[in-house]
């Protein structure tokens, strides 16, 4: 896929095309995925959904020439047995367009979006009240952009950036601000890094799983995936404005009853001045990930909400 001005106004074009066509998809897990596609008798598309949220392959004369036109001018096409395959998925998120990696997404540059977004994004909208004007907002490991622009829309005068580790996420999550008409800075760096504070709020969805490929996207490092969550956690404590907010969606490995990376977000908001709110959202997600050899000693992992709080 090209990084060009060209390439982005290209996929803004076909986000564009796509609103016109009214397209909706919600994505998936991806094992769930893989079994919706496993049930065709044969595994090419039929329709948009097929094309941008399935990632079937296509015929030539299946797109509108138009759309086919954009993804050539972003090089987001590629050659298939049954013709051509998107190179990108979109999705729709709290009623928005978001452009992300096509199925599936096993490189490590992976724009990824999936269950997990649309519950950090039902957090947000949940949680996040009305922010004062000229309010500084940090979404970091932004993938496709979504956690800072459904915090920013709606919030007039509010200093929105997405940071980002990978190159491609920054492209494609500031092509989906601009189609939001939200104006972003994509900042390339790993955490709050190299960012100057104080921040009035921070937005994370840290990758929480242990990953032997250790993709960006998906390793969450040590202590059965928590050690990225717990450090970008105490990073975000550190440069929160007083009464500055920091919100996580994570996932924790819980082990004989224990949930440990709570324990460590407990001792650290006493040392930082700040308020803790931890909540368990959902007992038992990745059920799967638990036949790994990494987690021989996890009986579940929990979705967690987590608020850190700046006391003034």
């Amino acid at each position: 896929m090209l990084k060009t001005d060209s390439a982005r106004a290209a996929l803004r074009r076909l986000l564009n095309l796509l609103e016109m066509a009214d397209y909706q998809f919600v994505t998936p897990t991806p094992a769930t995925h893989a079994r919706v596609v496993a049930r065709r008798d044969k595994a090419v598309a039929r329709s948009l959904r097929d094309v941008f949220g399935w990632s079937l392959p296509f015929a030539p004369d299946l797109l509108p020439i138009d759309m086919r036109d954009a993804l050539e001018a972003a090089e987001a096409i590629e050659p298939a047995a049954e013709g051509y395959k998107a190179r990108i998925r979109v999705s729709r998120v709290g009623g928005m367009l978001f452009l992300h990696s096509a199925y599936p997404t096993r490189d490590q540059r992976a724009v990824f979006l999936g269950p997990d977004t649309y519950r950090f994004a039902d957090f947000i909208r949940s949680s996040i009240g009305r922010l004062p004007g000229g309010a500084r907002i940090v979404d970091i490991g932004t993938g496709a952009g979504v956690g800072g622009i459904l915090a920013g829309i709606g919030q007039p005068g509010t200093d929105v950036t997405l940071v980002d580790i990978n190159s491609d996420a920054l492209f494609l999550s500031s092509i989906n601000a601009a189609h939001a008409g939200l104006p972003v800075r994509p900042f390339k760096g790993s955490g709050l890094d190299d960012l100057a504070g104080p921040f009035d709020l921070v937005l994370a969805n840290p990758p929480f799983i242990v990953d032997p490929a250790a993709r960006a996207y998906r390793d969450g490092g040590g202590m059965h995936g928590a050690r990225l969550s717990i450090a970008w956690a105490e990073a975000a404590a550190r440069r929160l404005a007083p009464g500055g907010r920091l919100l996580m969606y994570s996932g924790s490995a819980i082990v004989d009853g224990r949930d440990m990376m709570r324990k460590h977000l407990v001792e650290a908001a006493a040392a930082l001045s700040c308020h803790l709110d931890h909540t368990e959202v959902d007992p038992d997600i990745f059920g799967e990930e638990l036949d790994a050899p990494a987690y021989a000693d996890v009986e579940r992992i929990a979705a967690v909400r987590v608020i850190l709080t700046r006391l003034p």
